[in-house]
């Protein structure tokens, strides 16, 4: 499978809670970790079997160094990974609470430079063959559209995941992707407050089926005409960090590897509710051995 995306160093304060604004909480304890929406989708997927080649950007700095180092120890195929001289990598700052739930702030540094161009011609210069293309809204909405227009032409089934949320390229709709939104990013792309409600706009836009991811819930699988909840099981949560990625990502190989949209999603959800019990986004991504799969 193909990751377009995203590659960030987080840099994480943990917290006895979350800081209001213009408030400062002191006795934090802080930890780096990888991270980047796309980066963490990959490991996600290629840690639930998949072959995942990836395109992005980091820069000409030890971040970006030990950034590709831990995704080349993943598998992930990261040739089609620019290195950028005049950019920085991307830089993610995190504080996180007692309960799990956090803030993010990202400086995009050398994602800022993916853009259509860039994308484009990384896939010219070296083409993959995969079942499915995964990216998310943490770079241009050009490379956004450049990656799955590739993809569309290639026959493969097209995974985005809006977020951050913000408008989505009608070129993109045009090329009919399954979107992956949490409810809040449900919620900003159409103004719905409920998750089914918003899914369904979104399916009546582009033509496919929504999956709203619901947290703690689970996910909801949404047509213009039929809903599928699928619930999670409750675990102790220590890092909701990359939760969203897990799901993502372990989406996209159980596509790749052939199951129907309704069992990947079921395995998604397991995932996602496992990848909750570590800090760092991909601190308890799971593999298929730890699923029993």
């Amino acid at each position: 499978m193909l990751v377009v995306g995203s590659v960030n160093v987080d840099l994480v304060v943990s917290v006895a809670v979350l800081p209001e604004r213009g408030e400062t909480v002191a006795g934090g304890a802080f930890a780096q970790h990888q991270g980047g929406k796309g980066a963490n989708q990959a490991v996600g997927a290629a840690r639930m079997g998949a072959a995942v080649a990836f395109v992005g950007a980091v820069g000409i700095d030890d971040f970006g160094r030990a950034a590709l180092d831990e995704l080349r120890a993943e598998g992930i195929d990261v040739s089609r990974v620019g290195v950028l001289t005049a950019e920085s990598t991307g830089i993610a700052l995190i504080t996180v609470d007692l309960r799990g739930q956090n803030q993010i702030a990202v400086a995009s540094g050398a994602n800022a430079r993916v853009d259509g161009p860039f994308v484009a011609k990384k896939l010219l210069d070296s083409p993959v063959s995969a079942k499915v293309l995964l990216t998310n809204f943490e770079i241009r909405d050009d490379a956004v559209v450049a990656g799955a227009r590739f993809g569309a032409a290639n026959g493969m089934t097209l995974l985005v995941n809006p977020a951050p949320a913000r408008a989505i390229p009608s070129e993109l709709i045009g090329l009919r992707p399954i979107l992956i939104p949490n409810e809040l990013e449900a919620e900003a792309l159409t103004g719905e407050r409920d998750a089914v409600a918003a899914g369904r706009l979104l399916a009546a836009r582009t033509g496919n089926t929504v999956i709203v991811t619901i947290g703690a819930r689970g996910a909801v699988i949404v047509t213009t005409s039929a809903v599928d909840h699928i619930p999670a099981r409750y675990v102790e949560v220590v890092d909701t960090t990359g939760a969203g990625d897990a799901f993502c990502g372990a989406l996209a190989a159980e596509i790749a590897a052939g199951s129907d949209l309704s069992t990947a999603a079921r395995v998604a959800v397991r995932a996602a509710t496992l990848s909750v019990a570590a800090r760092g986004a991909r601190g308890a991504m799971p593999t298929r051995a730890m699923l029993g799969l």
